[in-house]
């Protein structure tokens, strides 16, 4: 493939993702090969193949229907995954059972493949929990919101493992490795340039994986970096691979072979999945403000689920009966969605001082009582109001 620009608006790229880009389903669902990772898929059957389309439908669904209750005002906000689905969930049906994810706010793919109930996603979102599941019976990190910290986390967790002794061991079942997650608006911040000199002076078995979806919130990859993303990876000390965002298999085989190398105990690698963020950065956010409709159509013809779904169907992988029986999973999943999302019990205000520290702390019980006696206030005034 080589880099081209489609459209003649003033400030429409839609760049292909140049030369190196690999690539293993064409958008228009064509079958290619590719020398270095062709391999990685050759085992997966139709059936394995209907299964990743079926969790690109899935997770496609549970995020319009998180992204129209918070129209509804029943979420104080979303971070919509939309155009990103392949690059989630072939990285995370990638990863081993023992392997760890760091993920950004937006990583709603991999929690599904991790196994995460999406409820849990909407609870942080709607402001009732924290996250709401065990990170460490999922092997998925809680949500992180500071743009670049899970890069250090992971990158200090793979460490961890290094010196567990779970890192080129040669057990399959021990072996670990770990994959962060972060956009391509994060590779100009600091903590994630540190965690890279980190990673590659201790050879930490960590998965650097940036979604590279054009825009960070309102500013263009061209304004971030004059190279393309992954081969910054080079002046770091460690190899970097430009991959398909909206090929699924692609991701599945560029992503597996990293996490390979890394419980191999060969060290960090860098994966820039080259996607597009369809819709806005967050339900807050205006893209229509910063870039043009004609950029959004073109890569509405690279979508994720249209390529696997013209794959399967013109290889006769599934038929109709397939594809109906998952719009009824389909519906049933949004109304679990939405029905639950309805249902999250309201915390009780002053747990949120609970599990601050580990120990009682003075200061956070002092400010606990200040809060107390604010909340009896409004229970006085009614109280007075009644007389």
């Amino acid at each position: 493939m080589t880099d081209s620009v489609v459209g003649s608006e003033v400030g429409v790229s839609t760049t292909d993702g140049g030369p190196d880009l690999v690539q293993l389903l064409t958008p228009t669902g064509e079958r290619v090969e590719h020398p270095e990772y062709s391999h990685y898929v050759a085992d997966l059957q139709a059936e394995d193949l209907r299964s990743l389309y079926r969790d690109l439908v899935l997770v496609r669904r549970v995020d319009a229907e998180a992204t129209a209750l918070q129209r509804q005002g029943e979420l104080g906000i979303w971070a919509s995954l939309l155009g990103q689905e392949a690059a989630q969930v072939g990285s995370g049906r990638a990863m081993a059972p023992q392997d760890y994810a760091f993920p950004t706010y937006r990583e709603h793919g991999v929690a599904w493949c991790r196994g995460v109930d999406p409820l849990n996603l909407l609870g942080l979102f709607r402001g009732v929990n924290h996250g709401g599941w065990d990170p460490n019976e999922k092997n998925f990190h809680l949500y992180t919101i500071v743009i670049g910290a899970q890069t250090l986390h992971a990158t200090g967790y793979a460490m961890g493992i290094q010196r567990d002794h779970a890192v080129g061991t040669g057990e399959p079942g021990r072996d670990a490795a770990v994959i962060a997650y972060f956009g391509d608006g994060a590779t100009s911040q600091g903590d994630v340039n540190e965690a890279f000199v980190f990673a590659a002076v201790q050879n930490a078995p960590v998965v650097f994986f940036c979604q590279n979806n054009q825009w960070a919130i309102s500013e263009p990859s061209e304004r971030q970096t004059r190279i393309p993303l992954y081969k910054r990876a080079a002046g770091f000390g460690f190899p970097g691979v430009r991959v398909d965002g909206n090929d699924v298999l692609a991701v599945y085989a560029v992503t597996k072979a990293a996490l390979d190398n890394a419980r191999n105990g060969n060290g960090p690698t860098f994966v820039e999945a080259y996607t597009y963020r369809m819709g806005a950065h967050t339900t807050s956010d205006d893209p229509t403000r910063y870039r043009v409709s004609a950029e959004v159509e073109v890569w509405k013809e690279r979508d994720p689920i249209s390529r696997l779904r013209a794959h399967l169907v013109a290889n006769g992988m599934a038929d109709q009966d397939f594809f109906d029986a998952l719009d009824v999973e389909s519906d049933e999943l949004a109304a679990h969605v939405r029905q639950g999302c309805l249902s999250l019990p309201d915390p009780e205000p002053l747990s949120m001082f609970d599990h601050v520290y580990v120990d009682e702390h003075p200061l956070v019980e002092q400010e606990r009582a200040e809060f107390a006696e604010y909340l009896e206030s409004f229970a006085d005034a009614g109280h007075e109001g009644g007389h």
